[in-house]
C-alpha cells in the first residue's frame, strides 16, 4: 500500500498570508484601479485603514 506523503509535510500552521484587493482611484484619469498584495495575516487590518 502507498503511503500519504501529503499529511506529514504540513505543520499546521495553516494560511500565514492573505491575498488583499484595494479598489483605488487613479489621480490622472479618475478612473478605478485594483491594486491586489500578499500580506501576513497580522497586517491586513493596518493595511485597510
Amino acid at each position: 500500500m502507498a503511503k500519504k506523503t501529503v499529511a506529514s509535510l504540513q505543520k499546521g500552521e495553516g494560511r500565514t498570508y492573505s491575498k488583499v484587493i484595494k479598489m483605488v482611484k487613479s489621480p490622472k484619469t479618475g478612473a478605478y484601479m485594483f491594486q491586489e498584495q500578499m500580506v501576513p495575516n497580522e497586517a491586513v487590518k493596518e493595511l485597510l485603514k
